[in-house]
């Protein structure tokens, strides 16, 4: 009776939400896998989940720059890596037996085609086998919606970033 939450739009706060799910499992005893795309993996959210003794943190290696400057050798170099992340990170399902998996930023990995999407497939079956499962992503394949028991659009209609031109902070951005 595992459920697939997608969180997806343009608006802040999907990997948070995910991570706050990821943190009530954990505060219940159950095991928590968290697993993060593309990103430098240094977000207070999984700082903090690293302590857990019941969850585990998993992180790819971060795209470096914009996927639209990048070229079409990065382009394959990215999504070398991060679908070698997705086939990682569905053994260690397959050996800890998470009982709810975070797969933050699979979504737009998958999207932009960073990650293969047969691998990205497998990961959202091998995840839902074994427990409640969360894909983030500012955009995500119809594939994940179509497939998603809970699907939250978050849109922005205001942000600092684009009204201020205010950077990214540490502790509330990331």
């Amino acid at each position: 009776m595992n459920k697939l939450h997608v969180y997806t739009g343009d608006g802040k706060g999907k990997t948070t939400a995910a991570m706050g799910l990821a943190l009530r499992s954990a505060g219940h005893g159950n095991r928590v896998l968290a697993a993060q795309f593309m990103k430098k993996g240094n977000s207070g959210e999984l700082n903090a989940l690293r302590r857990f003794e019941n969850v585990c943190v998993m992180t790819a290696k971060p795209i470096q720059g914009f996927t639209f400057r990048m070229s079409e050798e990065e382009k394959q170099a990215a999504r070398g890596e991060q679908t070698a992340f997705a086939l990682e990170v569905i053994e260690k399902i397959k050996q800890w037996k998470p009982q709810t998996v975070i797969l933050d930023e699979m979504g737009i990995a998958a999207y932009l085609g960073l990650a293969d999407e047969d691998s990205c497939r497998a990961l959202a079956e091998a995840a839902l086998e074994s427990g409640e499962t969360v894909v983030t992503g500012r955009s995500v394949p119809a594939w994940l919606t179509e497939k998603a028991d809970y699907l939250s659009r978050i849109t922005a209609e205001k942000h600092p970033y684009i009204t201020e031109k205010l950077p990214a902070r540490k502790g509330v951005e990331w």
